[in-house]
């Protein structure tokens, strides 16, 4: 209840300034902008019951989209203001989801996603320091990012933010680096253990495609990630994403968008990945994701229904005439539709 109140007061504020802004500057575009989104979603397994005789929730083991029944998603506020070379944002999450993003926040900064400022040195180069959202893999927190509503293994094992200092520079020609130091992996206020996280990103990107090299490296710890993108034809869009990760895990997704039209894409999601010790497995066993969704746009509004089905190397899914705690399926399929509004 708490953390409502400084939202509310948080955004009554924000757009107060805004207004101020607004009206301060008749004739120039105001320096402060406000966005978001609010999502909720209905979930329910077709092969099993959704809540078992222990009380626990039958889903996969990822992020966000696993409760049951009529569920909650996030209210999501991002407040940004800039002037000449400076600026700052301020990413406000509230809600189940948000609440799985911040995990690693530990007082009443756990509605805050990003808090960061920045410095534009040049065209070319800009210093940024705070916390903001990891740049490894290819699905982000927000749904608005994502054109599948629930989240791939790979992304929900990997880190989900940063808190430090990166640099980012434009090479030219299509080309981009980042450099950057950071505290332990989604450790977001301040540094518990004195040790740092040094991260990396290399990447060419056109009108058509896109390709990231992504690497964290710690002491005994290291993760490199490949994201790629094209758009085939105007209709058609291919996504690719590889990730290894020293004795957690390692997996490849490969996605595919095909534009039926202005409002309608469908697109399917085909995932495989490995627990080489992260714990969401049973340790050196696999699970293939295949998630299939719609996107039907109106307006501000996107409409997600969606079909999953994970299947794993072993029997780790309980089916409905199991009784409680014992599992006897491989496999685990689910429905869910999701409701995503951004402004």
């Amino acid at each position: 209840m708490k953390n409502f109140k400084y939202l509310l007061t948080l955004l009554i504020c924000l757009c107060t300034l805004n207004v101020a802004f607004a009206q301060e500057e008749e004739a120039e575009e105001s320096p402060f902008t406000l966005s978001g989104s609010i999502d909720t979603y209905f979930r329910a397994n077709l092969n099993s019951g959704n809540v078992p005789g222990d009380g626990s929730t039958l889903a996969p083991g990822t992020s966000f989209a696993n409760l049951p029944g009529f569920s909650l998603g996030m209210v999501n506020l991002i407040g940004a203001y800039e002037k000449g070379k400076v600026g700052v944002v301020a990413d406000l999450v509230l809600g189940p989801r948000g609440q799985e993003a911040v995990f690693g926040s530990i007082t009443n900064s756990n509605i805050i996603n990003q808090l960061y400022v920045y410095y534009n040195v040049s065209d070319k180069v800009t210093f940024t320091l705070g916390n903001f959202n990891t740049f490894l893999g290819y699905e982000v927190i927000s749904p608005t990012g994502n054109f599948n509503y629930s989240t791939s293994y790979m992304f929900s094992y990997g880190p989900f933010s940063h808190t430090g200092l990166k640099i980012d520079y434009d090479l030219g020609g299509g080309f981009s680096l980042m450099t950057g130091l950071f505290n332990p992996t989604d450790a977001t206020e301040f540094n518990p253990s004195g040790s740092y996280v040094g991260g990396f990103q290399l990447g060419y990107a056109n009108e058509k495609s896109s390709i990231y090299l992504n690497s964290i490296v710690s002491d005994g710890f290291t993760q490199f990630d490949i994201t790629a993108g094209t758009n085939a034809t105007d209709a058609i869009y291919l996504g690719l994403n590889a990730t290894t990760a020293s004795d957690n895990f390692y997996g490849v997704a490969g996605y595919v968008h095909v534009a039926t039209s202005d409002n309608l894409t469908l697109g399917v999601r085909g995932e495989y990945f490995n627990d080489e010790g992260v714990g969401v497995l049973t340790q050196d066993e696999s699970v293939v994701d295949l998630t299939f969704s719609a996107n039907y746009t109106v307006g501000n509004l996107t409409l997600i229904p969606e079909i999953r089905v994970d299947t794993l190397s072993y029997d780790g899914f309980a089916t409905d005439g199991d009784r409680p705690g014992v599992l006897s399926s491989k496999s685990l399929s689910s429905f869910l539709l999701a409701a995503v509004f951004s402004f």
